[in-house]
């Protein structure tokens, strides 16, 4: 029987772009062979701050 868990491997936060999910996009792509995925999403407290964070599937 196969588990599927997700765990955080790291959480950073930065100025908003609108360019990053491109970034994101292409992480996504190219490191999902490697169990890696990719995550963006704007702080709860400030659109002006991006929260990144990579977690391995």
């Amino acid at each position: 029987m196969r588990h599927d868990k997700i765990e955080t491997l790291s959480t950073v936060k930065l100025q908003n772009n609108p360019d990053l999910y491109k970034v994101v996009d292409s992480l996504n792509r190219t490191l999902k062979d490697d169990d890696l995925m990719f995550g963006l999403a704007l702080d709860e407290d400030d659109d002006e701050t991006a929260v990144f964070t990579i977690y391995r599937t």
